[in-house]
């Protein structure tokens, strides 16, 4: 398909393809769903931590005799029944991480992509060239190119000075075209793409394993 590519003024001179394959790809929601929820839960800490009976100071001592108090037996006043007890089965340090496959993962983010792009809300536009990186004028690119609500802004590792420019807009968030990943994309409103970025992303995808190739022709007898 063919984009229109916006200048930093917002007119378009000219257009840039980009792939079906990844921008109008089949929107699969069950597994943007399942990928997100994975990256979200990779993103825990999983430093929760409470003691177990064994691990609680105090109770070295039984509280009363066995037998002939009229009271229940106990052993120890750290058992979970008693306050300041230990605590049965709490949760201690893991990791919640969920291992997805490369596979599913390079799906979700082209049905992502591709939601996005049905949406209207996929730009692509000119490098800016910012000798300096300047905000003010990150934010009148925004204006110019009719960015609505949270923009996600995509670049290429080399355009330092465009990310730092964009990067202290309140309703902006600007990665690199390799860090692009499904929750990013979902939870904004539009993604901004510069030229050498998408060009960057699609020469990479093209080798991801999600990627659909054409049947090999079959060999005549």
């Amino acid at each position: 398909m063919n984009v229109p590519l916006l200048a930093e003024d917002g007119s378009s001179a000219e257009q840039i393809e980009l792939s079906d394959e990844i921008f109008a790809a089949k929107v699969n929601v069950p597994l943007m769903h399942q990928v997100v929820t994975a990256q979200l839960a990779a993103a825990r800490s999983g430093t929760h931590s409470t003691k177990t009976r064994a691990e609680v100071s105090g109770g070295g001592k039984k509280p009363w005799r066995q037998k002939g108090t009229g009271r229940a037996r106990h052993g120890s006043t750290r058992e979970p029944q008693w306050k300041g007890g230990g605590t049965v089965f709490g949760p201690k340090p893991r990791s919640h991480a969920v291992s997805v496959p490369k596979k599913m993962k390079a799906l979700a983010l082209r049905s992502a992509l591709s939601s996005r792009m049905s949406s209207g809300g996929l730009f692509v536009v000119a490098d800016p060239p910012f000798e300096v990186p300047k905000t003010r004028r990150a934010a009148a690119a925004l204006g110019a190119w009719s960015v609505q609500g949270k923009v996600l802004v995509v670049v290429d590792s080399s355009q330092v000075l465009t990310a730092v420019a964009f990067r202290n807009l309140a309703r902006s968030h600007c990665i690199d075209e390799t860090q692009l990943n499904v929750y990013d994309v979902l939870r904004h409103d539009s993604i901004v793409f510069t030229r050498t970025a998408v060009e960057a992303f699609q020469q990479r995808a093209a080798d991801l394993p999600g990627r659909r190739t054409a049947p090999a022709p079959e060999e005549a007898s």
